[in-house]
């Protein structure tokens, strides 16, 4: 990770620490990197997702990759698997995504994709950086008939709508499917996709006002969706986060299936089927343990990665492995996608639904959760605060009194200020017990961020 860009883009608060001057020297960069070695004009593909601050990046994005003498091509609201989908479907030099994901709508992010749909490299990203701390200079402005436009390409949009139906094998017909979009990207496209397929689809949180993106809905408030499967009877839900990379399921009974019980779920299905290649899937270490045993149990092997759907791609792209994901619901089809994409693993999880005939909750069955408590904390140094003597020393001792019926782990976000305490056992008060001894021992060491 480096000064700006995170494992999900450079994220932070619109106007404070992610400002118009960040983005349109980001698009001035990008037009001009890849448009120098070229004869024909460099094409950038820009989505966005539902923030109010995502306009005014979009046209600053735009302002700087034109002035560079490249074309800006905008899909308009839209989900990030849609820019990379089109990104390396349609000839383009990369994409850019407008979106801080899950969080709340005054933060907002600036995702870059390559020509191949997949997250930008390191090398691209530290370039960047060093042009944004003036270690480059001033770059060429285009002149004249050089300057580059912009251009509607909703059209583009309208096509991976497509791709995301022709994906389906079977039809929803008579199947009663509940949408929560988060009032966020997936706000039309989700229901325009299971419409299309034959589902009667309900629609919740599905009006964004550019202030109430993930605000008590979506992937990361999923009580609300449960409480909706409930009330109208239906068959599923789905629940998106901001941008639709995510997707978190309810059963017809109302309970969450996360990206775990999905990971286990599909690869189930791949494996009966003889189509789980190197019968392997790829999670992170945040997976539950009950997952693990279920896995041992239809002997499907597993690898762990780092949290990050970064972290899976790269695992599944250099072992050829089909299938993986994170427990917060980013899980990637690598033979339809390139990254998460929460409206196709939709489609995936009703075709493993309606081939084995069985409703969500019996194929969710076999797995079981162990307690798990994950909690925040902002501090003012994530790497101090890590590796604090006390901290690690706190953090021992927990692993050593877990032994090997629990786990404890420690680690900061890509995208905040803040460390991450889990800690996942038999016993739910144990595991809260422990969490709060770690996290107590991060404040006493005045780590904090007041």
């Amino acid at each position: 990770m480096g000064k700006y860009f995170g494992t999900d883009g450079f994220r932070g608060e619109a106007n404070v620490s992610l400002t118009v001057n960040h983005a349109f020297e980001i698009g001035r960069f990008l037009g001009w990197y890849y448009g120098k070695d070229k004869t024909e004009r460099c094409k950038i593909v820009i989505g966005k997702d539902t923030r109010r601050s995502s306009y005014m990046f979009e046209y600053a994005l735009c302002a700087g990759i034109t002035s560079s003498g490249a074309d800006a091509y905008l899909l308009h609201v839209t989900t990030t698997p849609s820019v990379a989908y089109v990104a390396r479907t349609e000839d383009f030099d990369c994409g850019i995504m407008i979106s801080a994901s899950h969080n709340p709508f005054y933060d907002n992010g600036i995702k870059l994709i390559n020509s191949h749909g997949e997250k930008m490299d390191e090398d691209t990203i530290l370039k960047i950086e060093d042009y944004l701390d003036g270690g480059i200079g001033e770059l060429p402005c285009a002149l004249r008939e050089n300057i580059g436009r912009t251009v509607d390409y909703s059209a583009g949009r309208n096509r991976y709508i497509g791709y995301l139906i022709s994906l389906a094998i079977r039809s929803y017909k008579d199947f009663k499917v509940g949408l929560d979009c988060a009032n966020g990207s997936a706000w039309m496209i989700g229901k325009s996709v299971f419409d299309a397929l034959g589902a009667k689809t309900y629609v919740i949180n599905a009006e964004p006002d550019g202030t109430n993106i993930n605000m008590n809905c979506g992937s990361t408030h999923i009580d609300g969706l449960r409480k909706f499967v409930l009330e109208k009877g239906l068959d599923v839900g789905f629940a998106f986060d901001g941008d639709a990379d995510r997707c978190i399921a309810v059963d017809e009974r109302g309970n969450v299936i996360d990206g775990d019980l999905i990971l286990y779920i599909y690869a189930c299905y791949m494996k009966r089927r003889g189509k789980l290649l190197n019968n392997t899937v790829v999670t992170t270490v945040m997976s539950n343990f009950g997952l693990y045993k279920a896995f041992d149990a239809e002997g499907i092997n597993y690898e762990k990665t780092n949290v990050g759907d970064k972290y899976v791609y790269e695992s599944m792209t250099k072992n050829g492995h089909r299938i993986g994901g994170e427990q917060s619901g980013h899980i990637i089809f690598s033979k339809y996608a390139t990254t998460g994409d929460g409206i196709l693993t939709a489609i995936k999880l009703m075709e493993a639904i309606i081939e084995s005939k069985l409703p969500l909750s019996k194929l969710a069955e076999p797995v079981k959760i162990y307690p798990q408590i994950l909690k925040n904390i902002r501090v003012k140094d994530k790497k101090a605060a890590q590796d604090d003597p006390q901290v690690r020393n706190a953090v021992d001792e927990v692993a050593l009194k877990l032994g090997s019926n629990g786990r404890i782990l420690v680690r900061e976000s890509g995208t905040e200020p803040v460390v991450r305490v889990m800690v996942e056992a038999e016993d739910y008060d144990l595991c809260e017990k422990y969490v709060n001894y770690v996290i107590d021992v991060i404040k006493n060491r005045g780590h904090e961020a007041l």
